[in-house]
């Protein structure tokens, strides 16, 4: 398909192919219909009827409280918070040259989660959870980074060592439940299973300021980070200073993964599946930022949907619905990996 190049003055240019617009045209609109499934199905659900009404402020009594309560909170956060892990992983996916660099398998989600654990088990009133976790993360990556011992230029030293990290992480977690009274343990080992279950308008507020934020700036580092690809010695020779794009987008990774993790915990493999999905549907090089987002947003809110819905008679966290069918997809793509060479 043709591609359209999009300019804001003279410095700011953005190649936009129309395949990549319509598949990410098509995840929008999954997104508004499985939105709609979310809050309209079950005994609970909103009449469809009456959606709009409820969704503009015109509710009245049980429509108000599922919208504004309920349903509502839990369907924005999972939107923003699967985008930000769609452009976490695709982010360290670019940068690592491999398709299995993500927060999840490099130790980064893993990291968040000690830290979260840390504040609000082990020393709790220190920092707030989210705080916490952003530190968790950071020790992670540096973890992974000095392991590694040439940073981020060896992606397979960078997965072995982070497999490592995110085996220690789940060690202190561990420690950190067994540390805690039973009421604390419950809540705790909810949150790590990745849950959207009690979200409230604030915890949609600090997802979504974050994608806010963060997203027109990866947006930003796109075309140095296609660069990448190239190899660092050609990437520089155009003009992409290699360094420092890969430290953007690692920082910028770390931030919107720990933004997503405060708020619906470390859920598995939407940070792992939804760059690969984007690339396969897009058929383009690059980290497919906008495409990942989308396509992250749909997987999330989709694995919520089944998880309100399935007739098992409890509602699961849906981290446990994403690492069930995200397991099956990581040994495909480690068995791929090993017949390329790859590994």
């Amino acid at each position: 398909m043709t591609a359209t190049v999009l300019r804001s003055g003279s410095r700011l240019s953005m190649r936009v192919r129309r395949r990549s617009v319509v598949v990410v045209t098509a995840a929008l609109l999954a997104v508004v219909v499985v939105g709609v499934l979310a809050l309209t199905l079950g005994t609970t659900g909103i009449a469809p009827a009456r959606l709009l009404p409820v969704m503009f402020g015109a509710g009245e009594g049980r429509e108000t409280i599922v919208y504004g309560v309920l349903r509502g909170p839990r369907l924005f956060v999972g939107i923003a918070a699967g985008a930000a892990f769609g452009v976490a992983g695709a982010l360290l996916q670019t940068v690592t040259r491999n398709p299995l660099g993500s927060p999840d398998v490099i130790g980064l989600t893993g990291g968040a989660s000690a830290g979260a654990a840390a504040v609000a088990l082990v020393w709790p009133g220190v920092l707030p959870v989210p705080l916490g976790a952003l530190l968790g993360a950071l020790v992670a990556v540096g973890l992974v980074w000095l392991g590694s011992g040439r940073g981020f230029a060896s992606p397979s030293r960078m997965l072995i060592v982070g497999i490592g990290v995110a085996a220690m992480s789940l060690a202190f977690v561990q420690y950190a439940l067994t540390q805690a009274r039973v009421e604390a343990a419950t809540i705790l080992a909810t949150y790590l299973n990745g849950s959207l279950q009690s979200r409230s308008w604030d915890h949609a507020a600090i997802i979504w300021v974050a994608i806010a934020v963060l997203l027109p700036l990866t947006l930003l580092l796109s075309r140095r980070l296609q660069l990448l690809e190239m190899g660092d010695e050609l990437a520089d020779a155009l003009g992409a200073r290699s360094t420092q794009a890969r430290s953007w987008a690692v920082l910028a990774s770390i931030a919107l993964c720990t933004a997503a993790v405060s708020v619906v915990g470390p859920v598995a493999f939407i940070a792992l599946t939804a760059p690969q999905i984007a690339r396969r549907l897009t058929r383009a090089a690059g980290p497919n930022l906008v495409a990942s987002a989308a396509l992250g947003a749909v997987l999330l809110v989709l694995a919520d949907l089944l998880t309100q819905q399935l007739p098992i008679g409890v509602q699961l966290p849906v981290g446990i619905m994403t690492a069930a069918i995200g397991g099956i997809y990581l040994g495909w793509l480690l068995v791929l990996e090993w017949k390329k060479g790859t590994l």
